[in-house]
């Protein structure tokens, strides 16, 4: 027993110093630093806060002047691209179709508005982090629920290098706690396996906070309480592509020649005085490195006597080119959104009345973007239906286990209503209504556009069946009154 106890206690530890390194090595990771770089250019953030002027000092040495005005403008181009990608395809009411009309309504009471929203947090966490999370759990009042996790503190362990299925999930997250008089920031972690959830506190290394306890708690017959956990690990990865890569690395070096080019374009304005650079006369030179100084510092730069002797004061004026910076901040912009897979939606080249040829060009980065995360996106919503499945038959609902569900994301794209109207009239008798309603510009939900019409038809019949009762019972022409 004692050398059972042993191994058991060293297999522990050896779990303990896995961690620790786990945690560890992501801390001090280059994808960590991308994260968090990530979540501060989409905040405002930028590098371009740290920027300085320099001079050139005794030494032949650069070192930042202190007593002129430094500029540090941000035109957050990332920030707009990140909102623009995630609106396109996620803003709008998914479509979920599936032969059991009882199951589709079930699934209501859990895909509801709430968990839409969430849906499209977790699609914004994808394109800033490379990966957002998704938790599956069983609330007090026995619904299903779902919880982000912040992809900056979640730790992926996989199983194969395809990064299709999970051994575990590390999480770490901070929290204040009221402890001898004042509030104190503490690190928790948690750790997700299909055993259930494990408990930590980190202070560079790991302390057992709590008991581990499994994903449900339900009281049996005798009023006992027993544990129950999946028969899947219940965080879902929604990922951006199968690179994992934040968007920023695309476009940083972007994001920051911009901001830099414009915070210039501020200083030479701030300038505009000291464009000219007085030149003294009749007083003696200085050295080069004093020259320089007077040149950056003071604007001025004093020279010897010229042949008559004479002082005085002219003036070198320097020109500053700014259409030169608009064509550069032009350049930049549309670098960004090349680069990024975005679209212009200020392009001028749709002219006044742009057809749908042209609005599917301007779409067509973004477009193919889209459908790389959408791939992704279905196949990580397999793996939660999978969850949502198994909830329904505990609580009651005869589905099956492979009950099929297909859903459509419907994309927030610019048209030409008039011809989609026409296109869509055109395709009456060839496609289905409820796929000519999806392709409506004017349809908001499918499923509550097509109850309506059911409603609608349904109320016409029932005016035509009343009148056609009083018309048989009318008098007939040479019948009795």
């Amino acid at each position: 027993m004692f050398n059972f106890i042993k191994k058991l206690f060293r297999r522990n530890k050896k779990m303990g110093n896995e961690l620790e390194r786990l945690i560890n090595d992501f801390l001090m990771s280059r994808k960590k630093k991308q994260m968090e770089d990530s979540h501060k250019y989409y905040v405002g953030q930028h590098d371009v806060l740290n920027r300085h002027r320099d001079m050139i000092n005794e030494s032949g040495e650069l070192e930042p002047l202190k007593n002129v005005k430094v500029a540090k403008l941000i035109d957050n181009q990332y920030s707009k691209l990140v909102d623009q990608k995630t609106n396109y395809l996620l803003s709008k009411t998914p479509t979920f179709q599936s032969d059991n009309d009882e199951y589709t309504e079930s699934l209501k009471g859990i895909i509801n508005d709430r968990f839409l929203k969430l849906l499209r947090m977790v699609g914004k966490d994808a394109y800033k982090y490379g990966i957002g999370w998704l938790y599956v759990y069983i609330g007090n009042d026995g619904k299903l629920k779902f919880k982000r996790f912040d992809g900056r503190n979640v730790i992926p362990v996989w199983k194969d290098e395809e990064h299709e299925e999970l051994d575990y999930v590390v999480r770490l997250y901070t929290v204040k706690e009221f402890k001898d008089g004042g509030f104190q920031t503490s690190t928790k972690v948690e750790v997700y396996r299909e055993t259930g959830v494990e408990y930590y506190n980190w202070n560079n290394s790991l302390m057992t906070d709590r008991e581990p306890e499994s994903y449900l708690r339900l009281e049996d017959n005798n009023g006992d309480i027993q544990g129950y956990n999946w028969l899947k690990l219940p965080v879902i990865p929604f990922r951006y592509d199968e690179t994992e890569m934040p968007l920023l690395v695309r476009v940083k070096s972007l994001q920051d020649a911009l901001n830099e080019l414009i915070s210039v374009m501020q200083d030479r304005v701030e300038e505009d005085p000291r464009n000219t650079i007085l030149i003294v006369k009749n007083y003696d030179g200085t050295d080069w490195s004093e020259f320089r100084h007077n040149l950056r510092v003071h604007g001025v730069i004093p020279i010897r006597s010229d042949e008559t002797g004479e002082g005085g004061v002219d003036s070198l004026k320097i020109e500053v080119n700014n259409e030169n910076y608009k064509v550069l901040v032009d350049i930049f912009k549309k670098a960004i959104i090349e680069n990024g897979r975005g679209f212009d939606a200020k392009t001028e080249t749709l002219g006044a009345n742009p057809n749908q040829l042209n609005i599917r060009s301007m779409y067509s980065d973004i477009d193919l973007d889209a459908n790389s995360m959408e791939v992704e996106f279905k196949a990580s919503f397999e793996n939660l239906m999978w969850f949502v499945n198994n909830h329904l038959r505990n609580t009651g609902l005869g589905i099956s286990e492979d009950e099929k569900l297909d859903i459509i994301f419907n994309r927030d794209i610019l048209v030409n209503e008039s011809q989609a109207i026409e296109d869509c009239q055109k395709s009456v008798g060839i496609l289905s209504q409820e796929t000519i309603i999806g392709q409506h510009p004017w349809s908001v939900n499918v499923e509550e556009e097509m109850k309506k019409i059911k409603e609608e038809k349904q109320e016409k019949m029932e005016d035509y069946g009343g009148f056609g009762e009083h018309n048989h019972n009318s008098p007939q022409p040479g019948g009795e009154a």
